[in-house]
């Protein structure tokens, strides 16, 4: 199924320095904002207090941020979860101060304000656990990085394997320097949605590694860049259709998911616009500057044999 098809290649790879630069200083602003600025660490991965309450309404959430900011306990979240009638509360390390401390003083003001609060769980993230999550999302990452260039080298070449790796990881860089630079909480199921990007990437630049592989043994005249352009614009039908069914599906969670969804969603929503772009405008140059071929992808044709030699007689 196609919405459209152009007459004519887009010359993409005429412009392929200039959206590389584009792409070179992304990158390095986005790791500048990682080093000067950091990620912000959520209770997942810095330890601290998840509470869980309940009411027999609808659990109001600016009335409880009130309550808690008496409490002066520094940066904290409120966020829905399951139902309406349910929050989530994440509470940040208070030195001298334990957990069971810490939720009885916000049990303490919540009940002030609204005598119907429950509290229904109670749980302690210590920074010792948030450090080894930390240090097994980054080996998660590392292992999916160099799956992916296994992957990419046995089914096509070498060249695409570090190409389409650089650009993945380009994506994932530059989410990580849009948390830096506004600050925005680093959780779990952000590092989650990290993943799946990477993943999600790669399967657009599979299906562009493919269609070149494919062009260069139909259009067997044609010039490399010639060959390159006409992939990406032969893929741009099928780009438009898988990304945006994916990115309504997200924007979905993005707008009626509530706090509990709000990071994963922009997450992910960041990392389909920039894997779209990694994929054809910078992975796709990269193959071309590395010297890929058409010797390269498709085996040479085997020569007829002649005719077979008169048998010999003993």
């Amino acid at each position: 199924m196609e919405f459209f098809r152009f007459t004519h290649d887009i010359p993409f790879m005429r412009h392929a320095l200039k959206f590389n630069i584009i792409s070179l200083i992304t990158f390095l602003l986005a790791i500048f904002f990682l080093w000067h600025k950091g990620l912000n660490l959520g209770v997942d991965f810095k330890g601290g207090t998840v509470m869980e309450i309940g009411y027999n309404s609808a659990a109001n959430l600016e009335r409880v941020r009130t309550a808690i900011d008496t409490l002066h306990l520094g940066e904290y979240t409120v966020q829905s979860f399951g139902t309406a009638d349910t929050a989530l509360i994440r509470l940040p390390l208070k030195e001298g101060v334990s957990s069971a401390q810490l939720s009885e003083q916000v049990m303490g003001v919540l009940k002030a304000d609204n005598a119907d609060v429950v509290q229904r769980r109670v749980e302690f993230v210590g920074p010792q656990v948030g450090k080894e999550l930390y240090q097994s999302g980054a080996l998660a990452l590392l292992l999916v990085a160099i799956g992916v260039i296994i992957y990419l080298a046995a089914r096509f070449e070498w060249r695409f394997a570090v190409s389409a790796i650089t650009a993945n990881l380009h994506d994932i860089v530059i989410i990580l320097g849009f948390f830096a630079f506004f600050q925005w909480e680093f959780s779990l199921p952000v590092l989650a949605a990290v993943l799946a990007v990477l993943g999600y990437s790669v399967n657009e630049s599979v299906v562009i590694a493919d269609r070149i592989r494919e062009n260069f043994r139909k259009m067997r005249k044609a010039s490399v860049p010639h060959v390159i352009d006409s992939a990406i614009t032969s893929t741009i039908s099928r780009t438009v259709i898988t990304h945006l069914s994916t990115q309504l599906m997200v924007l979905s969670m993005l707008i009626f998911g509530g706090e509990a969804l709000h990071y994963f969603a922009l997450a992910l929503t960041i990392g389909i616009l920039f894997g779209i772009y990694s994929s054809g405008l910078v992975m796709a140059p990269l193959v071309m500057w590395l010297g890929v071929s058409r010797e390269n992808l498709v085996k040479p044709e085997r020569k007829k044999e002649g005719l077979e030699a008169e048998k010999i007689m003993p």
